[in-house]
């Protein structure tokens, strides 16, 4: 069977990374999460990005282990040895990759046309088509616009810092950036953290890229930690700029928070550039989604829990039937909408597969103590893993955070994959 090319390098890897975190999520969750934060919105992005390193370690140790695509069907399936787990696992973060990749597309159409004109449900479903070209086209074409979308959507975010930097304290009262709202009191710091979470989701598949990058054993560690960190500084930085400049309030009343930071203190001309950078950031998201979820698909077919046809290697070196599929649903879940909720529910499912993750790592301390590993989670107590098991606590827990009804949502969703899964595991 032909296999995957391997194009990236840790530059490349890495800024899939920060390009698929960096995405929509800071753009269209902002305003939102300070309404509810209020001025130590900081706070929740500094909660969120621990409970990212926690779960980002335990990946980066178990990618060292199985540099493979379909990375969480490979982990717990190894750890656990239930063919069904592995598959719901896996069947979560490719819902996932798919509602989001329709989500963030829809925000993409919503800038455009604000700008140009056009129905968004048209824009959006020829954003994905085309972004799933450039994916059957090869890693390297999609490395390529990820590159460039990458340090234009960075560009943007490092203006909103520089301009918080500029005009810090500037804003006619001392602002507390600890002070939340008095209705919610520290609550809403947790509560903000399980909606803003939604701006870290990404870091993960990388793992599912291990297959087309280079040395990947010590390449995918890396790049993973690199992420984080690196948006976790930009995150902190644009949200006590954001603040600094409009204020929570202004601020969470804004649909293009973002947009309204620039044109505070550069005019009403520079909301279009900003405009034109989240173009940039929405499309390189669903890029790297459409991308991602592709292998996944891939991976769970190379480990039979579906139909061999979603393993087929073009002469481009991609899984062109796979690429197809995510195209032709993430056309299709354009009719959910409703960002907010799809964010909520999007970050519900990855608390789920984080509980699975850092647990699978914690079984194989034990159960494969002798495994190669390239990269070992530092704070242990004999073989058990602090970290991971602080990633388990921490998941857990943002999980009391969500709406009944979209832990409703959820189990519905598992109950499908269950059902997916019998068909095709007979």
């Amino acid at each position: 069977m032909p296999k995957l090319k391997k194009s990236l390098g840790l530059f490349e890897a890495t800024l899939y990374g920060v390009g698929i975190i960096l995405g929509a999520g800071i753009y269209a969750l902002l305003g939102v999460g300070a309404g509810i934060a209020g001025n130590a919105l900081w706070i929740s992005f500094m909660i969120a990005a621990f409970i990212a390193t926690f779960t980002g370690l335990s990946y980066a140790e178990l990618s060292s282990m199985y540099p493979k695509e379909a990375a969480e069907y490979v982990y717990t399936k190894k750890a656990f040895n239930i063919k069904m787990l592995s598959f719901i696992v896996s069947w979560i973060m490719v819902v996932v990759g798919i509602v989001s990749a329709a989500t963030v597309a829809l925000g993409f159409a919503g800038y455009f046309s604000h700008m140009i004109g056009g129905p968004p449900l048209l824009i959006a479903g020829v954003l994905i088509a085309f972004m799933s070209m450039i994916n059957y086209c090869g890693m390297k074409e999609s490395s390529s616009f990820n590159v460039v979308a990458t340090i234009a959507e960075t560009a943007g975010l490092v203006i909103i810092i520089a301009l918080g930097l500029y005009f810090f304290g500037t804003t006619g009262n001392s602002i507390n950036y600890f002070e939340v709202p008095e209705t919610v009191g520290m609550a809403g710091i947790l509560s903000a953290t399980a909606l803003i979470f939604f701006a870290y989701i990404g870091f993960e598949q990388i793992a599912n890229m291990s297959e087309e990058t280079k040395n990947a054993k010590k390449v995918i560690p890396k790049a993973l930690l690199l992420s984080i960190v690196i948006t976790t500084v930009i995150y902190i930085l644009v949200a006590v700029s954001a603040i600094s400049i409009l204020g929570w309030e202004e601020l969470s009343q804004s649909k293009a928070p973002l947009t309204a930071v620039v044109s505070r203190v550069m005019g009403s001309d520079a909301s279009l550039m900003m405009s034109i950078l989240a173009l940039f950031a929405t499309s390189n998201t669903v890029l790297v989604l459409l991308v991602v979820t592709s292998r996944i698909l891939y991976g769970m077919s190379c480990q039979h829990s579906l139909p061999k046809r979603l393993g087929r290697i073009g002469r481009r070196g991609t899984p062109y039937t796979a690429v197809f599929v995510v195209m032709l649903f993430s056309i299709t879940a354009l009719f959910i909408g409703r960002i907010g909720t799809v964010a909520m529910l999007t970050t519900l499912g990855t608390f789920i597969v984080y509980l699975f993750i850092n647990l699978a790592l914690m079984w194989l301390r034990y159960k494969k103590p002798r495994a190669s590993r390239s990269f070992k989670v530092p704070f242990n107590i004999g073989k058990f893993p602090v970290i991971a098991f602080l990633g388990i606590v921490s998941s857990a827990a943002m999980l009391f955070y969500f709406e009944p009804m979209l832990l409703l949502y959820e189990a519905v969703l598992i109950l499908i994959g269950i059902g997916v899964y019998k068909i095709f595991n007979k």
